[in-house]
């Protein structure tokens, strides 16, 4: 543990129980959460993140093929929408950051809006290990 590495403001002026209502207010220090943090846990997907990229692919893909490609609009609508779905569950539910959230939803999106049903091989995985790094916070 390196002291350098810790800051300590100043102390109020008067040493009371409650310090003054002007007195500066150290900020909180997290640890730093294992799914922004390099290793296994970044690739992981949440658990519902990937549930719901694996059941919308499959339901677009139906979809595109039983109507022949005139459906794709409506597909790609949708994918966008998974994108931000994406993006803002793996950072509000799996602690990602913005950088990481936005390369998932990248690739949810393009696994989506892409009219091929290749998604299970791809998103079980990740939701597994997504749910392994849920399972192992608690």
């Amino acid at each position: 543990m390196n002291l350098n590495e810790y800051k300590v403001d100043k102390q109020p002026a008067c040493v009371s129980e409650t310090p003054p209502p002007d007195a500066p207010v150290a900020p909180v220090q997290r640890a730093a959460d294992p799914a922004s943090s390099p290793g296994f846990g970044q690739w992981g997907l949440h658990p519902g993140v990937a549930l719901l990229v694996l059941v919308l692919n499959m339901m677009l893909f139906g979809a595109t093929v039983g109507t022949a490609g005139l459906a794709y609009p409506a597909v790609f609508t949708s994918a966008v929408a998974l994108g931000f779905i994406t993006y803002f569950a793996q950072m509000r539910w799996y602690g990602d950051d913005s950088t990481n959230a936005a390369i998932k939803a990248g690739i949810a999106f393009l696994i989506t809006a892409i009219p091929v049903a290749i998604p299970a091989f791809l998103t079980v995985p990740a939701g597994l290990v997504g749910l392994m790094h849920t399972l192992r916070r608690k």
